[in-house]
């Protein structure tokens, strides 16, 4: 609606300050002309702004002029109170500054609203930690936020998975990210970008030197690539299987990762055939749990690790004196 359009307008201006037409209009999803005509339909409204032309220009608010007008509808202020981040808060020392912002939000939201935005955040929890992950060892996620800030290139003490012996690195942070409760700092390194684990640094030192980031280059577009690359990294091994229909929840639940669809029906029995994409055949031996209820039809090299972990719990456990 023009009327949302005209506010977003008069909130960017009075955030960022000079912002070019193209811009507004791609924010916007409108056409230059569209912005300029809001422009004169704010302007006749008594808002001071106006254009810069030039390579330079856009479009301005005269210094000084700000409004209190908030601008929030019903959804966005429910919105703001399904705090579905909650853990990042904690970790990075930000409780009380949430708590406090959001008092500071309801405060400012029209009356008619207050009661939904209230309700809302006794009404909806959102825990983003996943089920059995298990405790996570301490991180001072704060010391790698205050580096991240400091525009300063970083030298970690970072110990990799699967190793006791810390490896020095020298990187330029652009950021970090918190994915299911695991909190990841995204640097480059040697100008290759980089995911580091905030739970594996051991140390993390200021350099002296400023950090050099490639120009246009931002951290959710880091993100997203770096993401894909762990999500579809080639050599990955595909296990073909057959899972018990009374046991799938829980095997949907712990394998949402790696599964690569939805599971479907073998026939009309009880069964479901489902596949999915793991480091290593070796990687099978996790599936002895669901006993009988879960078979691996292939690789043979995958049922191969079963039989022989599986003889190897028969033999232990089937040894006629027990300590």
């Amino acid at each position: 609606m023009k009327s949302d359009r005209l506010l977003s307008i008069l909130l960017l201006l009075q955030t960022r300050g000079l912002v070019p037409a193209t811009e507004l209009a791609e924010r916007l999803e409108v056409s230059v002309r569209t912005i300029y005509r809001d422009i004169e339909a704010l302007s006749a409204s008594g808002v001071p702004v106006y254009a810069e032309r030039g390579r330079h220009g856009g479009i301005a608010l005269l210094p000084g002029f700000r409004t209190d007008v908030t601008g929030l509808t019903a959804d966005e202020a429910r919105a703001l109170f399904v705090l579905a981040a909650e853990g990042a808060h904690t970790a990075l020392g930000l409780d009380e500054a949430l708590g406090s912002a959001l008092r500071k939000v309801m405060a400012a939201l029209p009356e008619p609203h207050r009661p939904a935005a209230e309700l809302t955040s006794r009404r909806i929890l959102v825990d983003p930690v996943r089920w059995m992950s298990g405790p996570r060892p301490a991180v001072d996620v704060a010391e790698l936020h205050d580096a991240v800030f400091a525009d300063r290139r970083l030298r970690l003490d970072y110990r990799h998975s699967g190793t006791g012996t810390p490896r020095t690195y020298t990187v330029d942070p652009y950021g970090l990210v918190v994915k299911a409760g695991v909190w990841y700092l995204v640097a480059d390194r040697d100008g290759v970008p980089r995911l580091f684990r905030a739970d594996r640094v051991r140390r993390a030192t200021l350099a002296d030197e400023a950090v050099v980031r490639r120009p246009g280059v931002e951290l959710a577009d880091l993100w997203d690539t770096l993401r894909r690359q762990v999500e579809e990294r080639p050599g990955r091994v595909r296990l073909s299987l057959r899972v018990h229909r009374s046991r799938l929840d829980l095997f949907v639940r712990l394998h949402t990762g790696a599964l690569t669809g939805e599971p479907y029906p073998e026939g009309s029995g009880e069964w479901l055939r489902a596949e999915l994409a793991v480091d290593s055949v070796e990687w099978a031996r996790s599936l002895l749990s669901f006993g009988p209820n879960v078979e691996v039809l292939s690789p043979p090299g995958a049922r191969d690790v079963l039989a022989r972990h599986a003889a190897a719990v028969v033999a232990l456990y089937g040894q006629a004196d027990a300590p």
